[in-house]
């Protein structure tokens, strides 16, 4: 007898579609371990790159802490440099300032001499107003000056003199001088002279300073 067995049966998958999945699921992971691969080779170069920029900062950092240990001595010596150099702007300072001032004061006042002023623009003067030069043969011994007072600047001579000519001379001097400017004169006086009995012009002046 022969039997037939009319029931649907499964067919098993053919043996090459299995291999293909088997391929598959091997390439990725392939992939993944070379991705694993790359990106650990990128963050060991990153690691690399801090390390040297770190090895570079600790010898900046090295060398600044071997600077930074003569600090004191440095701030030290720096400090008595400035000391000295203090002084000796106070002692420039004083010899261009009041001190070079009476000292100008004592050139107008020698006989033979005159106020410190610029040849050129002393050239220019005498060319255009002859009678603002000063007298260069004028005895200086002719006036005195009985007290100088300066405040701020500004200086107010008080002298006595043998007589006006002698005062206008001196105030002369003084406007072409350097050291003076707005020279002023107050009204002055005749006296007599108390040890000699002279008659004297008792004056009053006041100027202006640069220094």
């Amino acid at each position: 007898m022969i039997r037939v067995n009319l029931l649907t049966q499964k067919r098993a998958a053919p043996t090459s579609s299995r291999e293909l999945w088997l391929v598959a699921i091997l390439g990725l992971c392939v992939v993944e371990i070379v991705a694993c691969l790359v990106v650990y080779g990128m963050k060991q170069d990153e690691l690399e790159s801090q390390q040297r920029e770190n090895a570079s900062i600790q010898a900046q950092v090295a060398k600044i802490k071997s600077v930074a240990k003569d600090h004191d001595e440095v701030k030290t010596k720096l400090a008595g440099l400035r000391a000295r150099e203090d002084a000796i702007a106070k002692l420039q300072s004083a010899r261009s300032g009041p001190t070079a001032m009476l000292l100008e004061v004592a050139r107008i006042l020698t006989p033979g001499r005159g106020p410190s002023v610029d040849p050129d623009q002393l050239a220019k003067l005498r060319r255009e107003n002859p009678l603002a030069d000063y007298n260069p043969s004028w005895d200086a011994r002719r006036l005195w000056l009985v007290s100088f007072v300066e405040n701020e600047r500004e200086v107010r001579l008080d002298g006595m003199a043998r007589d006006g000519e002698d005062v206008s001379e001196l105030a002369r001097r003084m406007n072409l001088s350097s050291y003076f400017y707005d020279v002023r004169l107050l009204p002055a006086k005749r006296q007599k002279e108390r040890t000699t009995g002279l008659d004297m012009v008792s004056f009053q002046l006041q100027a202006k300073v640069r220094y």
